[in-house]
């Protein structure tokens, strides 16, 4: 199972998430690829993420007979308010510098000539998009256009900016990563959005933004009945209403059983509708 964007390049169905996996990223990058993960998403951002690791991983698995080719690998920039003291360009530069910059290391920390996915980690506003948010996606436009990102697009954005980026930019964004509430509709408004202009939604925080789901009745039901795990119920009602999920599990077992969801079980399309909207505020 793949999802594709307006632009034809396919993201496998599951992404294993790097953030927070400090000096185990390697380890666990081995792990997940080796059980069965095809798509690795990282960032340029030591305060969260070790990118340098998933490149050590991306070395070995290379030579374990996973070649570059076989994995999609995407990556952020990061601006200067969501990074520590770590800053990874030279943050007195102009913002197409930086850009330039971040994405130069992160070759070099992937061991790589390209990436499959190159996304803003989050616009400068909190509404609207500035001059600034322009400024980056212009650069990341020509990192597209150069070849050297096979998709580009934006992460922990609002609906009013992305419809304003999709309807403004040279080149529309093919990717959105936001962290995805059930409350919310599971971000049924920026989900909209993508749908109407053929870009991929990816959803994080599942699990993690969303555990009174897993206690609910109708969802424990649902899995007793499917014999799957509360988890599993979340990550498929994800796959069925077109939201590309991430796990960041360090657990070999989770590990393989969210990548069972793929082929396990289904849920009807009345249960797709009731726990889409059984959760919104």
């Amino acid at each position: 199972m793949v999802f594709e964007a307006y632009n034809h390049v396919t993201i496998p169905a599951f992404i294993y998430g790097t953030a927070w996996k400090r000096e185990a990223t390697a380890r666990l990058v081995q792990t997940a690829v080796s059980l069965g993960f095809r798509a690795i998403d990282t960032a340029n951002q030591l305060l969260h993420y070790h990118e340098a690791l998933v490149g050590e991983a991306l070395g070995s698995l290379e030579k374990e007979g996973f070649p570059r080719e076989m994995l999609f690998v995407q990556t952020k920039f990061t601006p200067v308010f969501g990074q520590d003291d770590r800053i990874p360009y030279d943050p007195r530069a102009d913002l197409s510098t930086q850009v330039a910059q971040s994405f130069a290391r992160s070759l070099v920390h992937l061991r790589t000539d390209y990436v499959d996915s190159y996304l803003l980690h989050g616009p400068y506003a909190r509404e609207g998009l500035s001059q600034s948010d322009w400024e980056v996606w212009r650069a990341l436009e020509a990192i597209y256009r150069e070849g050297r990102a096979r998709m580009i697009g934006v992460s922990n954005v609002t609906a009013g900016q992305l419809r304003e980026l999709c309807e403004q930019a040279t080149i529309r964004p093919m990717v959105v990563q936001n962290r995805c509430y059930a409350a919310r509709g599971w971000d049924q408004a920026v989900r909209e959005i993508c749908r109407q202009y053929g870009v991929i939604y990816q959803g994080f925080s599942l699990l993690t933004a969303n555990r009174e789901v897993l206690h609910d009745e109708t969802v424990q039901a649902l899995a007793r009945r499917l014999q799957a795990t509360p988890q599993q119920i979340v990550f498929r009602l994800a796959l069925q209403l077109e939201i590309l999920p991430l796990t960041g599990t360090t657990s070999e077992r989770h590990m393989q059983e969210d990548l069972a969801v793929l082929n396990h079980f289904e849920l009807s399309s009345d249960e797709v509708k009731r726990l889409e909207t059984r959760f919104t505020l």
